[in-house]
């Protein structure tokens, strides 16, 4: 351990080790990232210097980067020119693009911090591989990869490279569930999005990235043993070619930072909507959010505000504005509504539910609302971030996935470990109402989750205790790092 002070460790920075962390874009990656810096400082007296790419630099950002504690330094990479990309491009791809036309200023950046740090490592997630090479130029001797989702998202990975020469057909037209070491049975159609569609650029692009994962020295993933505990124990055993797995989770915002993490300028909107909190029963209320990054099209949100008004439920929900001409990510890169939300919501709908649901726009302070009392119950995206927030408040799931990698979390989370209900494919107001009732009030499936839930909470919460799993994984990670001479 390195002695600390005002949450800096003590010495010159030439004998503190330092780690650097590339940050691919989304909120969902900075996040985790940021919180393991935090974690490396309190607990080993590491310091941090966070990299972003300039296609995020927003004032969300910014301002979350800007609460950091002083052992964590932030700079951003140059822009780059992406404007060679077909209209259309895949998030994916664009993370990917980025990050490979990122190499040499990121190879500047590395080499530069090398000469004032006692740089120990290099981090990045699994968009970041390329990054890789920046970090064999300047010389970084350890490159870890980070995975912010879990196991089950690393097991795929893994097998990827395989699946793609096995697999000649579609995912989607596989006509059983792939089964994967320890996995959950996950249905083709539900596998990661970008693999969906062999066509598109982004397909190659996440081989490409799976087949590199392997020249990481190890892999951190962001997830408990508890919450996928059979593919847990078949990647604690070692094996030839793979890098060691540590799991290392739940890494979530650790504290609240409504402020710095604002994204609508309203301070009065968020306090307003843990007022109406305050007023609520216990466990009466459901959380209705789809994410920084995920929005619904009309006829779903119609749908799911009728639904939610003939549950007879309290409810909370972060409205955005539909995604009818784009892609149901289309907030990825900003959180911010593009309209005024609440004009496609159902007329009436408001003042008609106005006794027992609250609106808000774009933005709601998550961690507070999951940690408030009267949070019963959160239909959710199944974002891994959120998955953790949630499971760590022990609050119970309804899976509404949109994109990425959330609809094989959903079946993880609805037909492994038991801690949601998938919303049905359906997605009618009788079926909305009928799942939210089951998971707020139900005698069966609902009672079985909220029986679960506070059983994971239990073991994510002793795993970061002194001592616990979570803990012994970092520690044994750091301990490799002494006595390092760069």
């Amino acid at each position: 351990m390195v002695a600390m002070e005002n949450g800096v460790p003590n010495g010159s920075a030439a004998s503190i080790p330092h780690v650097v962390m590339l940050a691919t874009p989304g909120m969902g990656h900075l996040i985790p990232l940021a919180e393991l810096a935090k974690r490396l400082a309190s607990q080993h007296g590491v310091t941090t210097t966070l990299v972003a790419f300039a296609s995020t630099k927003s004032s969300t950002q910014h301002a979350f980067l800007a609460s950091l504690p002083p052992s964590i330094t932030s700079l951003h990479l140059p822009p780059f020119d992406l404007s060679d990309l077909p209209h259309g491009t895949t998030i994916e791809t664009l993370m990917s693009e980025e990050c490979a036309r990122s190499v040499p200023a990121l190879t500047e950046i590395l080499t530069k911090l090398k000469e004032t740090n006692h740089v120990v490592a290099f981090i990045t997630d699994l968009f970041g591989m390329d990054s890789f090479d920046a970090a064999y130029s300047a010389g970084i001797e350890r490159r870890y990869l980070f995975i912010p989702t879990n196991l089950h998202l690393l097991t795929l990975m893994l097998h990827l490279p395989e699946l793609d020469i096995s697999i000649p057909g579609a995912f989607q037209d596989l006509a059983e569930p792939l089964q994967l070491p320890g996995c959950v049975p996950i249905p083709g159609k539900d596998l990661l999005s970008p693999l969906q569609d062999k066509s598109n650029p982004c397909y190659r692009w996440m081989v490409h990235h799976a087949s590199r994962s392997i020249e990481a020295d190890a892999i951190l993933v962001n997830s408990f043993d508890a919450v996928e505990p059979d593919v847990a124990t078949v990647l604690q055993q070692q094996e030839p070619g793979r890098p060691p797995v540590y799991n290392i989770g739940p890494l979530i915002l650790t504290e609240s930072k409504s402020k710095s993490i604002n994204t609508v300028p309203p301070t009065s909107s968020r306090a307003a909507c843990l007022d109406w909190l305050d007023r609520q029963p216990a466990r009466s209320v459901i959380f209705v959010s789809f994410g920084s990054g995920g929005s619904l099209p009309t006829e779903q949100m119609r749908e799911l505000a009728l639904g939610l008004e003939l549950s007879g439920q309290r409810f909370l929900w972060v409205v955005r504005s539909p995604s009818n001409e784009g892609a149901v990510n289309d907030n990825y890169y900003d959180a911010a509504s593009k309209k005024d939300p609440f004009v496609f919501v159902p007329e009436g709908f408001v003042e008609r539910t106005k006794d027992v649901g609250f609106l808000v726009s774009s933005w709601a302070p998550q961690i507070d609302v999951l940690a408030h009392q009267a949070t019963g119950g959160f239909l959710t995206h199944c974002g891994w971030n959120s998955t953790l927030e949630s499971l760590v408040h022990g609050v119970p799931m309804l899976a509404w996935p949109l994109y990425a990698e959330q609809h094989q979390n959903a079946v993880m989370l609805a037909e492994g470990i038991g801690a949601a209900i998938r919303v049905p494919e359906l997605k009618g107001k009788e079926m909305i109402a009928e799942v939210v009732k089951e998971l707020m009030a139900g005698e069966g499936k609902g009672a079985e989750v909220r029986t679960t839930v506070p059983n994971l909470q239990k073991d994510a919460l002793e795993g970061l205790s002194e001592g616990g799993a979570a803990s012994t994984a970092l520690a044994e990670v750091v301990g490799k790092w002494a006595g390092d001479q760069n």
